[in-house]
């Protein structure tokens, strides 16, 4: 075990990372996945098999103790096909986050306490290191919203915008709630919803019908940022918080 920045972590190197270094200004994106695995040490086992050709930079167990798998200056491969704004292929310009927790697939429960604060001091350091935009810590969803659902809606987003550790929009979660399942006035409403999400970083997913690319990209906006309602439909609620964040 040892000390990076005053958090204890131990180095239990991964095979699968890419030779090629990369430098620092690289780094744009912290993503944050979850395991999706029953067993913790069957998921800490496939991200250091080089059979799997996955990883990710850390590991974040039910303890709340941290892996450090490869090193922040080596591509993990973590993040798959993805995309965000302008940037594909996230695993080249991000740090990954692998937290333990069996995912909707295996009974999907609230991360704990110790793995949230140990997220904390590893979120800290890194998006001080790298000079991080907090618009830049995402979920796999994000990035993937096709293919996934992690961290999901029991990940505290909201927890971690008011330490200055994630995004989240400034409205009030009291009055918002009287505008869900309220349907938009118009068409060009809801246009600008999607033209809303496409500012704010999900691209259309290529291959796949406009309906169901947008309800891919809605559900993966409210696991998000509306995370108490995921039905992949657009009204009133979803808008507002769209709005919102384009404003900060």
């Amino acid at each position: 075990m040892y000390q990076k920045m005053g958090i204890k972590m131990t180095s239990s190197y991964s095979p699968n990372f890419s030779l090629n270094k990369r430098s620092k200004k690289k780094i744009k994106f912290i993503i944050i996945h979850y395991t999706g695995m029953k067993a913790e040490s069957a998921a800490i086992n496939r991200l250091q098999d080089p059979s799997s050709k996955v990883s990710s930079h850390y590991y974040i167990k039910n303890n709340g103790n941290i892996l450090n798998l490869v090193p922040d200056l080596y591509e993990a491969w973590h993040a798959g096909l993805s995309n965000w704004k302008n940037f594909k292929s996230l695993n080249k310009c991000s740090i990954g986050i692998e937290i333990t927790n069996p995912g909707h697939q295996y009974g999907y429960k609230n991360f704990s306490k110790k793995q949230i604060l140990s997220l904390k001091k590893l979120l800290n350091y890194l998006i001080k290191r790298y000079e991080i935009n907090l618009k830049c810590v995402l979920g796999h969803s994000d990035i993937s919203p096709e293919r996934k659902k992690d961290p999901g809606e029991k990940f505290p987003w909201k927890i971690l915008s008011k330490k200055n550790l994630g995004w989240w929009h400034k409205l009030n979660t009291k009055n918002l709630k009287k505008h869900r399942k309220i349907k938009l006035a118009s068409k060009s409403e809801k246009n600008r919803f999607l033209m809303n999400l496409h500012k704010i970083g999900y691209n259309d997913i290529k291959g796949l019908k406009k309906n169901i690319s947008n309800k891919y990209l809605v559900m993966a906006f409210q696991r998000r940022f509306r995370q108490s309602l995921i039905d992949g439909k657009v009204d009133k609620e979803c808008f507002l918080i769209s709005e919102n964040l384009l404003l900060n």
